[in-house]
């Protein structure tokens, strides 16, 4: 089914009502186009170049105290690897947020703005020489252990007791795409259950390391919360084999991220507030019905805290067809191309009252799919030159980015109270050539 499908008596209404829940809060139709934070979307157009990731502070800021709110017993740990640069990993440490890292890379950003070292955790199922020495340098709090490997690795290397999780493989689907499934069997990350104990062990047996708790995360994208519940049982219930095995009480249980976010119109929001309600009830439940105390929970969002909080702004350069060709795609948005994911595109520079017709979006790219998406409805006027708008691209945007074609990847300019300014500047050909050598 195409959005014109989904969408099929809007007629000349889509031009000027905005679609609920995928853009930030800020954003409003007017009659010259769409503006964000006060800002028309033509004028950042022009001031910033195309393409280019529009990211909303105020939506940014609002999800994280929305997450406080609705889990105020919970440590929230943003999940950086959805969108790392050091304006966002400030705003995170001024809300009061924890941080997971999964590189060397990350981590630096996060030390360029004096991120509290207590505060993060390093995550991973590959974890290079270079990571460790960042790691234990910085004096990370806790690292999640993710191989037999690891554990060995980080006792020899660690100068003092270094705090651990094991991460667990509960063995929960998530019914998400296979891709981004993580809480199966038979994948690359964390023990599966049948192996945690032996994990455990090992880990009990490092004098530098000091089992803190266990991790899970059983995918991204997961709508039911069923899924979750079903994850924090099985978690609580290994805990309470290793206190039965190893006489010791786990105090932390780290649930992970994964919480689903719209994309189109009439995909709900991730159920926040019986996540909460639910996971909690589950997780003491089981805790008192062996007889453990309820332990410190910690959850991992990312893509819930930027996605909806960012717009990618493109140029049309051509039109021919039923494909309207723009001057990004699969460089500055993978996710089309790796996933099969969807999204709303919008004329975003103008208002036209000619009629819809179905089109593809697609890219630059010497790629046949390169489509940044397919099958949407547009004005059937569209031609090159016009703005147009595509909207949940907060997360794994910037991060996924790539120079393929040797194309230069776009800045990231923030977005509040009708301030725009660069987070991160537009990558140039000198930054290209900088790195070859000859």
């Amino acid at each position: 089914m195409t959005l014109t499908d989904v969408l099929p008596s809007l007629g000349r209404s889509l031009h000027t009502k905005l679609e609920p829940d995928v853009w930030p809060r800020s954003t409003v139709a007017t009659a010259d186009g769409l503006s964000i934070a006060g800002i028309s979307a033509s004028e950042l157009a022009a001031r910033f170049g195309t393409p280019a990731y529009i990211l909303d502070e105020d939506e940014v800021r609002r999800r994280c105290a929305a997450y406080q709110a609705a889990l105020p017993g919970f440590e929230i740990a943003y999940a950086g690897k959805s969108l790392t640069c050091r304006a966002v990993l400030r705003w995170m440490a001024e809300a009061g947020l924890s941080l997971d890292v999964c590189s060397a890379g990350e981590l630096a950003i996060a030390r360029a703005v004096g991120f509290p070292a207590e505060r993060i955790l390093l995550h991973g199922n590959v974890k290079t020489t270079e990571d460790w020495k960042a790691a234990l340098e910085y004096e990370v709090g806790r690292i999640v252990v993710d191989s037999l490997d690891e554990i060995e690795q980080l006792g020899s290397l660690a100068r003092h007791p270094q705090r651990v999780l094991v991460r667990v493989t509960p063995g929960v689907d998530g019914h998400t795409h296979k891709a981004i499934a993580t809480g199966v069997e038979n994948q690359k990350f964390g023990f599966p259950l049948r192996d945690a104990m032996t994990a455990v062990s090992a880990v009990l047996a490092q004098p530098g390391l000091r089992l803190d708790g266990l991790h899970c995360h059983i995918g991204s994208q997961i709508r039911s919360v069923a899924s979750f519940e079903l994850a924090a049982r099985r978690m609580v219930e290994f805990m309470g084999e290793i206190r039965d095995r190893h006489g010791i009480v786990l105090r932390s249980l780290d649930l992970g991220g994964g919480h689903a976010v719209p994309y189109l119109p009439g995909e709900q929001e991730f159920d926040l507030v019986g996540y909460a309600q639910r996971v909690q009830v589950a997780i003491s439940y089981t805790a008192s019905s062996l007889g453990l105390p309820t332990p410190r929970l910690t959850i991992e969002p990312g893509r819930a805290l930027v996605a909806n909080a960012g717009v990618t702004l493109y140029r049309v350069i051509t039109v021919k067809g039923s494909y309207v060709a723009v001057d990004g795609g699969m460089s500055d948005n993978m996710r089309a191309s790796l996933y099969g994911a969807r999204y709303l595109v919008r004329l975003a520079g103008r208002n036209s009252r000619a009629p819809l017709r179905t089109v593809s979006v697609v890219g630059r790219h010497c790629e046949a799919g390169d489509i940044i998406a397919a099958d949407v409805p547009l004005p059937a006027d569209v031609h090159a030159g016009d703005v147009l708008a595509v909207p949940v691209t907060g997360a794994y945007h910037h991060s996924l980015a790539s120079n393929y074609n040797q194309v230069c990847r776009p800045p990231i300019i923030g977005v509040c109270d009708g301030y725009a300014r660069p987070l991160v500047r537009r990558e140039t050909e000198e930054d290209l050539m900088a790195r070859d050598v000859g």
